[in-house]
């Protein structure tokens, strides 16, 4: 079944169009303005099948994401993939050092949880928008603004994979 899914992911252009990778490019930054965290949004239509073959996880696969991406270049190692692999319908949080022992699990398993139920509505772009949100209120209680490095160490435009 998963194959299928794989085979006739939708594409990514379709999915999302110019005005809504723009409001998300709008959201990480204004969600960077108030934490000194940074936050990166990944997006993966389906997985090669190489990796299908392999039994790759969406988990496996957003902890390459994060370290393709270099999410973990940042100053203080406070960098958050929101990763999202459509064929699959999976989220994953992946937090780089400076968050762990900081944040729990349970914290970042609640933000994919609301996420999902957002997709489940049919709504990708609420969805998307409300994961970074949540992800910048919990940067915001642990890096408050002025204290992450100067310049935006990662990109704010998301990153479209595959």
């Amino acid at each position: 079944m998963r194959i299928w899914r794989h085979l006739f992911a939708p594409s990514l252009h379709r999915t999302f169009s110019e005005d809504k990778l723009q409001a998300i490019t709008d959201a990480i930054a204004a969600g960077e303005r108030r934490h000194g965290g940074q936050v990166m949004f990944a997006v993966e239509a389906d997985l090669p099948w190489l990796a299908l073959w392999q039994g790759v996880t969406p988990r496996q696969r957003a902890e390459h994401a994060f370290a393709q991406l270099r999410t973990w270049d940042t100053e203080q190692n406070n960098g958050v993939l929101v990763y999202l692999l459509l064929a699959d319908h999976a989220i994953e949080l992946i937090a780089d050092r400076g968050l762990r022992g900081r944040v729990g699990e349970t914290q970042w398993q609640a933000i994919c949880e609301h996420m999902q139920g957002l997709l489940r509505a049919d709504d990708l772009q609420q969805a998307v928008l409300l994961a970074i949100a949540e992800v910048s209120d919990v940067l915001a209680g642990h890096y408050p603004p002025g204290s992450g490095s100067k310049a935006d160490a990662l990109p704010n435009t998301p990153q479209l994979l595959g």
